[in-house]
């Protein structure tokens, strides 16, 4: 029996306070070999976060399986909001399928995906919204800039070839040392020259390198209801799951997949050094202007044509074509 009438019946619509979401996953079983260090990297993790984003932009945290510490934990951020929503499974069910889940509930135009062990620094939030705002169709933006110029990213070669986007190959010394951090951390050989080349493209005063990893980047929300596989990975990590439900899906999109020009995040890996640590100090010493800054830009929340083989035929005329023209 109903006695009365549900008072919300009568209030009005929900007003969004946010256009931006981070939506980060973390798996931590235990705190041996492996994870030995894992809890200290995301603590610096999540609290890089808390203290560089502006009030226009929420947290997301789900726990996939993590033990009882790393859930206090995460209860008392949510309490304290620090956070703004805690998702908790009660088993480890993948990370991709935890990612993609918690996006795709998120009702804000930019989602943020990143890995528990990314270490932002100040500005990283408006310095990607920029490159959103300066360029047309983009569907993604890191703030780890890296030499991703030819994967998953034919959408933006296409746009060069056909002269919509100006794009020349310069030197940045300014990111050689973070560039070589970021290779350190996954295990690839460092940069030896600080005045090698990077993919540079511009749009109303604004650069941004080509293409970017997929430990962190910022997706357009409607990428995950137009081409991210509706299917679950049922993958617990790896394999093909990243590309299939964030690499490939960004390009399969007709968007343009970028990095900031310069760098504005670190991979930590799975220890802390001293160096990360320093960072995150500045992080909390930084200018609270920075961080109370709303940016007026209009955001429009309701705001392909090529897939599969066609797909496939597509990106390897672009790139052949590219290669062509601009590979020296």
């Amino acid at each position: 029996m109903r006695v009365g009438s549900n008072p919300q019946k009568s209030e009005r619509k929900i007003t969004l306070t946010t256009h931006h979401r981070i939506v980060v996953v973390v798996y931590i079983p235990n705190e041996e070999g492996f994870y030995e260090h894992s809890f200290d990297v995301f603590k610096t993790c999540l609290n890089s976060l808390v203290s560089t984003i502006n009030s226009q932009a929420a947290i997301t945290v789900v726990n996939n399986g993590s033990h009882e510490k790393v859930s206090d934990f995460l209860n008392l951020y949510l309490k304290e909001k620090k956070i703004d929503t805690l998702i908790s499974h009660n088993t480890n069910i993948g990370k991709i399928d935890a990612l993609i889940g918690a996006a795709r509930g998120s009702r804000e135009k930019y989602i943020t995906l990143t890995d528990a062990d990314i270490l932002f620094t100040t500005g990283w939030q408006e310095k990607v919204e920029e490159v959103f705002f300066s360029f047309s169709n983009v569907g993604s933006v890191s703030p780890i800039p890296v030499k991703g110029l030819l994967f998953g990213t034919s959408t933006v070669l296409k746009n060069i070839l056909l002269r919509k986007i100006k794009f020349k190959s310069i030197a940045i010394p300014e990111n050689f040392e973070a560039y070589n951090k970021y290779l350190e951390s996954i295990n690839w050989d460092l940069e030896t020259n600080i005045d090698h080349k990077w993919n540079v493209i511009e749009s109303n005063d604004c650069k941004a390198n080509i293409g970017s990893g997929h430990q962190v980047l910022t997706v357009d929300r409607d990428i995950l209801f137009k081409t991210v596989p509706t299917n679950p990975s049922l993958t617990l990590v790896g394999g093909t799951s990243e590309n299939d439900y964030v690499d490939f899906s960004i390009d399969k999109a007709n968007k343009l997949r970028l990095s900031t020009y310069n760098n504005y995040a670190y991979h930590m890996g799975n220890k802390l050094e001293n160096w990360m640590i320093d960072l995150q100090n500045n992080n909390n010493k930084a200018d609270t202007n920075i961080k109370n800054k709303l940016n007026t830009k209009s955001i429009d929340l309701h705001h392909n044509w090529f897939f599969n083989k066609q797909f496939g035929l597509q990106k390897k005329i672009v790139k052949k074509l590219f290669n062509i023209f601009y590979k020296k």
